[in-house]
């Protein structure tokens, strides 16, 4: 292995730049190196691009989605050996801090955190990954990469929506922001049973492909429909039993809890750069619950068994693929929507 390798580097706001970098090497005894076989852009990578994240210290390798080959483990790491290939969450968890003993693994103390933020990502030749223990899966067999690439951050987060929307069987659920992570909150939604999924955003494209795709039954574009009494015309004049905010804007975020009915549910999970305002004086009497946060990635085992049986299939919000060497056209073309890109998937670097 050589001492350097190819990575996506985060130098500032809009400073991004495919560098030669160190590669990574074993800090902890419960570290693992891992070989980057696939990796993917993410809306949270956009986010730090633009400088919507400060809190993120440039110089920086992004990235934080992906699977691998572990090929170097340290000498506390008992549950995967070198050449296993596996999944790994973007959040590490020590699994004995304040927070990880409560389950709240995106808030472990021991400063790791998630990948491409807080500690180097995934977006290179090589990654290390701490905690690895804990943090990494097995691809069972049978399994392609890419059918397992999304649990580590997009599919557990949509599965986070949804479990946090608390959906009963028979019920309307709107989903505002169609983007990956908004698909994603739609066919985890459908494991509860509801009668009918809409999907909103101002993107046409995006819409008809949810509802071609039957993640979505029903799309709606704010730009040609009064959304919120839409969505009552559809529910006998109430509203929706539950909303879940997949895209972090004031957009999205204000039509969530117009369209929800009294009595329900609104999940936030879309990342948010600016502050919003929760008009108290008009939503007390709603009775609606509010809940939001950055995702645990603690369900990845149950999501590769609904993969596995069929019960889940995210395949198809790949629309394209190319090497890390191309990385920068990547961010520009998912980064602004282009090309009916929904996903951008990284593969290896070709040397």
């Amino acid at each position: 292995m050589s001492d350097t390798m190819k990575a996506l580097v985060y130098n500032g706001p809009e400073k991004i730049a495919l560098q030669d970098v160190p590669v990574p090497k074993i800090i902890e005894p419960d570290d693992a190196i891992v070989r980057v076989t696939t990796s993917t852009i993410c809306g949270t990578d956009i986010h730090i691009w633009h400088g919507g994240m400060p809190e993120t210290e440039a110089p920086r390798i992004l990235g934080h989605e992906f699977v691998g080959e572990v090929v170097e483990i340290g000498p506390a790491v008992r549950n995967v050996k070198v050449g296993d290939k596996v999944a790994v969450s973007c959040v590490t968890q020590c699994g004995e801090c304040f927070y990880c003993r409560r389950g709240i693994y995106s808030h472990c103390t021991t400063g790791s955190w998630i990948f491409g933020y807080m500690i180097d990502g995934c977006q290179a030749e090589f990654v290390r990954v701490p905690h690895a223990n804990l943090g990494m899966f097995h691809i069972p067999e049978g399994l392609t990469e890419e059918d397992v690439l999304f649990v580590g951050d997009i599919l557990s987060t949509g599965y986070l929506g949804a479990e946090n929307a608390k959906i009963e069987p028979g019920e309307t659920v709107v989903v505002t922001g169609c983007g990956p992570v908004g698909m994603c909150a739609m066919t985890s939604a459908r494991l509860w049973g509801p009668s009918q999924v809409i999907a909103v955003d101002l993107n046409q494209e995006r819409l008809d492909f949810a509802v071609e795709k039957g993640i979505a039954d029903i799309g709606l574009n704010p730009l040609n429909v009064n959304v919120p009494e839409r969505v009552r015309e559809l529910t006998e004049g109430r509203g929706a039993d539950r909303t879940i905010e997949a895209c972090g804007a004031k957009g999205t975020y204000e039509l969530a809890l117009d369209a929800v009915r009294p009595g329900g549910n609104v999940s936030l999970i879309g990342v948010f750069e600016d502050p919003q305002i929760l008009a108290l004086n008009e939503l007390w009497i709603k009775n609606i619950n509010l809940s939001m946060g950055l995702v645990n990635a603690n369900r990845i085992p149950e999501l590769i068994k609904l993969i596995q049986t069929g019960k889940i299939n995210t395949n198809h919000l790949i629309t394209h693929r190319a090497p890390l060497n191309d990385l920068l056209t990547g961010y520009d073309v998912f980064g602004n929507k282009k090309d009916n890109c929904i996903k951008w998937v990284v593969t290896p670097y070709e040397k």
